[in-house]
């Protein structure tokens, strides 16, 4: 399965700090549209603390490749809020 990340900047699918950095700035701007701001942060970052003695090399692109998913998730559903457009297939 190919990696997701090609579809983000490489600046930011190579690092996992700039990745871990624009996951929560996303989550507060979630969080602040829906009044729970310090709910999905925290979510965020127990997601990268749980992992962050991760060794084994494809684990760790699998979950960069679940944060990047994430990422173009969010940016899919603003655009299309944005537009009026569907970009998927689900209704």
């Amino acid at each position: 399965m190919p990696s997701l990340q090609t579809a983000l900047p490489p600046e930011l699918a190579n690092n996992v700090i700039r990745l871990y950095r624009e996951c929560l700035r996303r989550a507060k701007y979630i969080g602040h549209k829906q009044h729970n701001t310090a709910l999905v942060v925290d979510m965020v970052r127990q997601q990268f603390k749980k992992h962050m003695h991760e060794t084994d090399p494809e684990k760790i692109q699998k979950l960069k490749d679940d944060a990047a998913r994430g990422l173009i998730n969010h940016i899919l559903y603003e655009s299309e809020k944005l537009s009026g457009r569907k970009f998927s297939n689900s209704s």
